[in-house]
């Protein structure tokens, strides 16, 4: 973006000129008022790209994934450029619920932005945990239940790997969150998408998040040792390079379950990227990537999508939702 046009952007609300295009979407039982939403992971805590638009103009915020304690993630070095995209093994840093609560919630409220938040776990009981402790927290807009996580009651496979997992950590934390919209965001590292994702469906999953990065490995030649931190767990890949294997996710998953409602995921760079996501059947779309290389990545996409359905006479984004299954 030059500097001429980022100028043209500020003056805009949230950074968006509009159309006339109806944007609003319903992912499950929550309405939004456009579709674009940041990805876990990508955008911090609480309100650090407030600095670059307005975190009321996107569909939600959903924050960095929270364990029910802190937890100090995976040793430096954490990102890796791979091809292109990138490869991180972060590894889910974060303050835990009590310090998100007390510290970064209220900056996002303050902000106007609806907040999506995510949880992760390494036991059913940790999913439990953390869901408990967000009880009583008033205002957010759903919980994304992160299960692409290691169990290490089931010999450290993931819990998306399972479809009994999937369920079971789905339905402890509508116990203690039976008001609050759940979210599961899977990996698409299974041989079976459609299965696991109807498994979160029938623990209560209103939607399910597609995809989370994919399991890969960059070696660094020169050491001829993983270039990560991790070492030999690897990490995830995110990017342009999973973009087509997200669309293939929803699609499939659109097609098993056309009442399920989908959130897709992976190599939004552009406004096209997340228009395909919402052809092959999404609902909505999140934004993560990208944000690394531009923090108003979002909006960006949120107003490349605006300009794509005006120029298509498209007069609501709806129209397109699972139109390549016509």
């Amino acid at each position: 973006m030059n500097a001429a046009r980022r100028t043209r952007s500020r003056g805009r609300a949230g950074g968006i000129r509009r159309s006339g295009t109806d944007l609003a979407v319903s992912v499950g039982s929550v309405a939004l008022p456009v579709p674009v939403m940041t990805a876990s992971g990508t955008a911090g805590h609480a309100d650090e790209l407030a600095a670059y638009g307005r975190l009321d103009a996107l569909g939600a915020m959903v924050v960095k994934s929270l364990s029910a304690d802190p937890w100090p993630g995976n040793p430096a070095p954490r990102v890796h450029a791979a091809g292109a995209g990138m490869i991180n093994s972060v590894g889910l840093q974060g303050p835990g619920v009590d310090a998100w609560i007390a510290d970064d919630l209220p900056r996002l409220r303050a902000t106007g932005a609806r907040t999506v938040v995510s949880i992760w776990g390494q036991r059913v009981s940790d999913y439990a945990r953390a869901a408990a402790m967000l009880s009583d927290v008033e205002g957010l807009t759903a919980i994304e239940v992160n299960v692409s996580c290691p169990n290490i009651e089931d010999r450290r496979h993931m819990f998306a790997h399972s479809t009994l997992a999937t369920a079971e950590v789905l339905e402890v934390v509508g116990e203690q969150l039976p008001h609050l919209p759940r979210w599961a965001k899977l990996s698409p590292m299974v041989s079976d998408l459609a299965a696991v994702a109807g498994a979160a469906a029938d623990g209560g999953a209103e939607a399910v998040t597609l995809v989370n990065t994919a399991l890969a490995m960059v070696i660094d030649v020169e050491s001829r040792r993983p270039a990560l931190g991790s070492g030999r767990a690897g990490g995830g890949l995110s990017g342009p390079s999973v973009h087509p294997l997200a669309v293939r996710a929803v699609f499939d998953v659109r097609a098993a379950h056309p009442d399920l409602a989908i959130i897709g995921v992976g190599g939004v760079m552009n406004g096209r990227d997340a228009i395909e996501l919402v052809m092959a059947g999404a609902d909505a779309v999140q934004v993560g990537t990208a944000t690394f290389r531009d923090p108003r990545a979002a909006w960006t996409v949120l107003e490349e999508m605006d300009r794509w359905c005006a120029a298509h006479g498209v007069g609501s984004v709806r129209e397109l939702q699972g139109v390549a299954h016509r």
